[in-house]
């Protein structure tokens, strides 16, 4: 079985993360597609120490109803910060039968030297690093470091590079929403409208528990 694990802070969570995890999971025919809130992420500092549980509960809210998409609470359970190698690892013994794609922004993969371990990644499982706009299939190529690149096979004309794993990372094209969680909360403090940023379930869920305000930002 194929399954797709996207991270994230989900600060919160919207409509550019779900339809994202819904294009992956068609073009790459996941069976199902697992959101991974990041309890402590090492390499972002979260606005209002905002608590796991509210970003897991709004996750979870924004899912309702979609039997192809589910939440896990495995960083929750860990302590210390989220890495991502560590997360991998736990999946991986979790399904180890099923193959496994982490989606992750090419953003973040042109940074993949920064994070812990992360030559060990590409063992674990296959990679779908979603393209931003204008950035070429040989740029992020070349966000490997040396030391890893060596282990790759290149095939442009489908946009994978293949590792001596077997698994492969793939650069994927896909519906980009003009959507960030720093531009909801800021609209959150300012008191103005987020409808159609994020599902109604979470939208709910934010004025009712009164999540980024301007008193709590």
């Amino acid at each position: 079985m194929k399954i797709g694990i996207l991270g994230g802070t989900f600060n919160p969570i919207h409509y550019g993360h779900l339809r994202i995890a819904e294009e992956v999971r068609e073009r790459f025919d996941l069976a199902r597609v697992i959101l991974v809130p990041a309890a402590t992420p090492p390499h972002k500092t979260l606005s209002s120490d905002l608590p796991f549980e509210h970003r897991f509960r709004m996750v979870g809210e924004a899912l309702a109803g979609n039997p192809l998409f589910e939440i896990s609470d495995i960083e929750g359970r860990r302590e210390g910060p989220s890495y991502l190698i560590d997360t991998l690892r736990e999946f991986r013994e979790l399904y180890p039968e099923d193959e496994l794609f982490f989606i992750m922004g090419s953003d973040s993969f042109a940074d993949i030297r920064t994070w812990k371990e992360y030559a060990g990644y590409f063992s674990l499982c296959n990679i779908v690093v979603v393209e931003r706009p204008g950035v070429s299939f040989d740029e992020l190529a070349q966000a490997l470091p040396e030391n890893v690149a060596r282990e790759f096979t290149p095939y442009p004309a489908e946009k994978r590079l293949a590792h001596i794993s077997g698994y492969s990372v793939y650069f994927f094209t896909g519906t980009l929403l003009d959507i960030s969680s720093s531009n909801i909360r800021s609209l959150v403090r300012l008191e103005r409208s987020i409808r159609y940023m994020v599902p109604e379930t979470v939208e709910r869920y934010i004025k009712e528990k009164r999540l980024y305000e301007q008193k709590n930002a």
